[in-house]
C-alpha cells in the first residue's frame, strides 16, 4: 500500500512539474514572440543604443534576481575560471550581435526576416552538431536539412541575394547556445556576466550619446520605460526558460520552439503588413515542412519513460 501510495505521489509531482514547465515555456516563447512589437514601439531609436539599455537593464534586473536567490556565489566561481570568463565573453558577443541584428531588422520591417531566423535555427543547431560534435543524421534528419537547404535557395533567387538577416540571427544565436553548453554555468549567472562584460561598452555609449546629442530619447518618459522594460522582459523570459527546461524533456522543449518565429510571422503578415510574395510563400511553406519532418524524427526517437 506504502508504495503504491509513493509512485501516485511520484507520478503526481512529476505531472505537476511538467505542467508547470509547460506554462512557463509558453510564457518564455511567448514573451519573446512579442519583441518585435516592444521594439517597434521604439522605432526611430538607434538599435546600438537599444542594446546598450537592454544590457544596462537586464544587469541590474538579473543581478537582482541572484542576490535575493543567494546565488551571486555561482558568479564569483565562474569569473574566477579562466575557461568559462573566455567562454563566455565569446557567448556575450554573439549575444550583442543576434540582439542588434534583431533590433535592426525590426525597425526596418524585416520581420519576416526574423521569424524565417528562428524557424531554421533548430536546423542550424543540427548542423553545429555535425560540425563540431561529429554528430551523425540519420536518413529523416538529413532529409529535412536538405528541404532546409532548397528553402534557403529559394528564398535566395526571391531576394536576389542571400537571406543575410535570417542567416545571421540563426548562425549567431545557434553558436551562442552551442557555447553556452560548453560550460557549466546556469543561465541567469551566465546572463549576469555576459551583461556584465558588455557594460563598459554600452556605459561607454550613452555617455557617447549624452554628450554628442544630449538627453534625446531619454527625456520622453514614455520611450524611457520601454527602454527599461527591455531588461526585465529578456531576463523574465530567459528565465521562465531555464525553469521550464529543468521540468520538461529536451524535444518537448523542442515543440514549444516555434511559438516565437510564429508570432513574428502573424506579426509581420497581419500587423506590419510586411509584404509576402509567392517564392516567400514556397520559401516559408518548405521550412515548415522540414521542421515537420524534423520534430517527427525527434518524437519517433524519443526514449520511453520509465517511471
Amino acid at each position: 500500500m506504502m508504495r503504491k501510495l509513493g509512485i501516485a505521489i511520484v507520478k503526481k509531482t512529476q505531472k505537476d512539474d511538467t505542467k508547470q514547465g509547460a506554462i512557463a515555456a509558453v510564457g518564455a516563447y511567448g514573451l519573446w514572440g512579442v519583441f518585435p512589437l516592444l521594439f517597434r514601439l521604439l522605432d526611430g531609436v538607434n538599435p546600438v543604443l537599444i542594446v546598450a539599455h537592454r544590457v544596462v537593464w537586464s544587469l541590474l534586473f538579473v543581478g537582482s534576481i541572484l542576490k535575493i536567490q543567494g546565488r551571486m556565489g555561482e558568479v564569483s566561481s565562474a569569473l574566477r575560471d579562466r575557461r568559462t570568463l573566455v567562454v563566455i565573453f565569446l557567448s556575450a558577443l554573439l549575444l550583442a550581435a543576434n540582439w542588434l541584428i534583431f533590433i535592426w531588422a525590426v525597425e526596418n520591417g524585416r520581420v519576416l526576416d526574423v521569424s524565417l531566423g528562428y524557424f531554421i535555427n533548430p536546423l542550424v543547431n543540427v548542423a553545429l552538431g555535425m560540425i563540431f560534435l561529429g554528430e551523425r543524421q540519420n536518413f529523416l534528419q538529413w532529409v529535412a536539412i536538405f528541404v532546409a537547404i532548397i528553402a534557403m535557395v529559394i528564398q535566395t533567387i526571391g531576394l536576389g541575394s542571400l537571406p543575410i538577416v535570417p542567416l545571421s540571427l540563426a548562425i549567431t544565436f545557434g553558436l551562442y547556445g552551442f557555447l553556452r553548453k560548453t560550460v557549466n554555468i546556469g543561465s541567469a549567472p551566465g546572463l549576469f556576466i555576459e551583461t556584465l562584460l558588455m557594460l563598459p561598452l554600452a556605459l561607454a555609449y550613452l555617455v557617447y550619446v549624452f554628450i554628442s546629442v544630449g538627453a534625446g530619447v531619454h527625456a520622453d518618459p514614455i520611450k524611457m520605460t520601454y527602454l527599461v522594460l527591455t531588461g526585465p522582459l529578456t531576463a523574465g523570459a530567459l528565465i521562465m526558460f531555464a525553469f521550464a527546461a529543468k521540468r520538461l524533456r529536451l524535444t518537448t522543449i523542442g515543440m514549444f520552439q516555434y511559438i516565437a518565429p510564429s508570432m513574428h510571422f502573424i506579426t509581420a503578415v497581419w500587423l506590419f503588413s510586411e509584404p509576402i510574395n509567392s517564392m516567400r510563400v514556397i520559401s516559408f511553406s518548405l521550412i515548415w515542412i522540414s521542421l515537420a519532418i524534423y520534430t517527427f524524427d525527434n518524437l519517433k526517437n524519443r526514449p520511453v519513460e520509465v517511471v
